[in-house]
């Protein structure tokens, strides 16, 4: 499983909160958590100044509240609290596995399952969204649809049949 995590975590950038308009950017690496700032200003004496870059260990991350402090102000409690589980060794194994092994766990999944899933991250959304997912979904369907699916499957092309599927599954899952 370790062979699954890159050098690079996580990464995400944004700008700070108002009145000042910084920008940020935070890394954290397998051995560091790094914040960088770029100043943004129209005043002549802030023109060229280099970025300001914090590099931390896990470590001292956990202990120092004034980096948690500006991570949860500009990223939010989310990203500081996703942050704290690496910085910890909590790591998101399933999201970071490659996306023929993803989806071969999916195909496995019920239909319910599969748009519940699709709900928890971008990259779920993502796959469960993808062409690939879905002919192999309409393969799999049709060799268990009763008769009438296996029907309409004939009848309309596989893209067709498959956002069919998926409109069916959407509505399932939000009632």
């Amino acid at each position: 499983m370790a062979s699954l995590l890159g050098e690079r975590l996580f990464e995400i950038s944004g700008q700070g909160p108002p009145p000042q308009k910084d920008f940020f950017q935070l890394v954290i690496t397998k051995n560091e958590v790094i914040l960088t700032s770029w100043r943004i200003s129209l005043r002549l004496e802030c023109r060229g100044l280099p970025p300001n870059q914090q590099k931390i260990s896990h470590q001292d991350f956990q202990n120092d509240k004034t980096l948690q402090y500006e991570v949860g102000a500009v990223f939010g409690q989310r990203i500081l609290d996703y942050t704290a589980a690496l910085c910890q060794g909590k790591f998101d194994y399933l999201e970071r596995l490659p996306d023929d092994i993803m989806l071969r766990i999916m195909y496995c999944l019920e239909l319910k399952d599969m748009a519940l899933l699709a709900q928890t991250s971008r990259r779920f959304k993502t796959l469960f969204s993808s062409e690939k997912f879905w002919e192999q979904t309409v393969r799999n369907c049709a060799g268990e649809a009763s008769t009438a699916k296996g029907q309409a499957r004939q009848d309309l092309p596989h893209k067709h049949f498959g956002r069919h599927l998926k409109v069916r599954v959407l509505v399932a899952a939000a009632t």
